[in-house]
C-alpha cells in the first residue's frame, strides 16, 4: 500500500503567480480606469468613480449649459439691439426707436426664455442619466404630457402660439391703437396669452390672442389724417383748393406741431357731390397717434379762415313750395233765382 502524506505549505514560500483582480470599469469611465491601473484594487477604482467622476461629470455639464445659455442670451441681447434701429424719416425716428426697443426687449426675452427652458430640459436629462437614473420613462411621460396637454388644453396652446407670432411679427405693441373687431382703443399690455385694450370709454377688453382674427393697427410707423370738408353748391372750386391748401401748409410750417406732420399736406380735390355740398378732400401724413390731433385743429383753422374768406359751407335747407289754386265758381242758389 502507497501512503501519501500531505503537508500544509507556508504562504511565505508559496511561488504559485497571484491573478490580478478583473477590471471593473467600463470603457467610458475615465478615472475609474487611471484608478484601477494605478492601484489594482477593484473596490478602489468603484470609490473613485462615484466619489469623483459623476460629481465631475455633473459639473462639467452644469458648466456647459451655463456656457451655452450665456453664450446664447448674449447673442439674443446682440441681435435685439440691432433690431432695435432702423431708418425712418426724422419726424418719426424718436417715437419710433421706441417702440422697437419695446418690441425688440419683449422678443430677446421671449427668446430667452425658450433657450433656457430647451437648455434645462436637454442638460437635466443628461445630469439624471450620468447618475443613474433611467430616463426613458421620462422621455415617454413628457411625451404623454405633452399629448395630454396638446388635447386638453388646445385654447391655451393656441393663444401662446398666436402671441409668439403677434410679437414676433410686430402686429402691435403697448400703447397703439388697434382695431381687434369688438373691441377698439389703446393696447395697454401684450402677453403670450391675452391681449389688454381700453377703449375710449374707460372699458377694458381682455382679448385671448388666440381669438385675434384680424388686427387693424392705427399707430404703426405712421398715420394720416384724412379730412372732407363740405362747402356750398356756388362756391369757386378752385378759391377753395386754394384756400385749404394754405391751411394745411400753414399747420405745415406750425413749430408746434413740427413734429406731428411728417410730410408736405395735400388736397386732393373733389371727393363727392352730396346733396347739400361739394366735399374737398385733404391729407396730412402725421405720426403714429397725433392724427386725431392734427384733425381737430385742421377743422378748427379751415373754419376760422372760411369765416374769414366768406366761404360758405352747407347745411341742411328744405324748399317748401306754396301753391294757391284758384277757387271754384259758386253756383247761384234758388231764391237768388227767383228775386231776379
Amino acid at each position: 500500500m502507497l501512503l501519501v502524506t500531505l503537508q500544509p505549505t507556508d504562504p511565505s514560500t508559496d511561488t504559485t503567480p497571484a491573478v490580478p483582480d478583473a477590471n471593473p470599469c467600463s470603457s467610458g469611465e475615465t478615472i475609474c480606469n487611471a484608478v484601477f491601473d494605478v492601484t489594482g484594487n477593484k473596490d478602489l477604482a468603484d470609490y473613485s468613480d462615484v466619489l469623483i467622476g459623476r460629481p465631475l461629470a455633473l459639473i462639467g455639464l452644469f458648466l456647459l449649459a451655463f456656457g451655452i445659455r450665456w453664450v446664447a442670451h448674449k447673442a439674443i441681447d446682440r441681435i435685439a439691439g440691432r433690431a432695435a434701429k432702423g431708418v425712418l424719416p426724422d419726424r418719426v425716428n424718436l417715437i419710433a426707436t421706441e417702440r422697437r426697443r419695446q418690441r425688440a426687449e419683449a422678443m430677446a426675452s421671449l427668446f430667452k426664455s425658450i433657450v433656457t427652458g430647451l437648455i434645462v430640459a436637454v442638460f437635466g436629462t443628461m445630469m439624471l442619466s450620468e447618475i443613474g437614473i433611467d430616463i426613458a420613462p421620462i422621455i415617454a411621460s413628457a411625451g404623454i404630457v405633452g399629448l395630454a396637454l396638446g388635447f386638453g388644453a388646445q385654447s391655451l396652446v393656441k393663444d401662446f402660439l398666436s402671441g409668439v407670432f403677434m410679437i414676433i411679427e410686430d402686429q402691435f405693441g403697448v400703447g397703439d391703437q388697434v382695431d381687434l373687431g369688438e373691441a377698439i382703443g389703446t393696447v395697454e399690455a401684450v402677453t403670450l396669452r391675452i391681449t389688454r385694450v381700453r377703449d375710449v370709454n374707460g372699458t377694458v377688453w381682455y382679448v385671448p390672442n388666440g381669438q385675434i382674427m384680424r388686427v387693424g393697427n392705427q399707430s404703426q410707423n405712421w398715420a394720416r389724417t384724412v379730412l372732407d370738408i363740405s362747402v356750398a353748391y356756388h362756391e369757386d372750386l378752385a378759391r377753395v383748393r386754394r384756400v385749404l391748401s394754405e391751411v394745411a401748409h400753414d399747420l405745415w410750417e406750425d413749430e408746434d406741431f413740427k413734429g406731428q406732420v411728417i410730410e408736405e399736406p395735400s388736397v386732393w380735390g373733389v371727393q363727392d357731390l352730396a346733396i347739400d355740398g361739394v366735399t374737398v378732400r385733404v391729407v396730412l401724413k402725421t405720426t403714429p397717434g397725433e392724427q386725431w390731433a392734427v384733425a381737430r385743429e385742421m377743422r378748427q383753422r379751415i373754419k376760422a379762415r372760411f369765416d374769414h374768406e366768406g366761404i360758405e359751407m352747407p347745411f341742411p335747407q328744405r324748399v317748401v313750395w306754396n301753391r294757391q289754386e284758384p277757387a271754384a265758381p259758386t253756383a247761384p242758389t234758388a231764391t237768388g233765382a227767383e228775386g231776379a
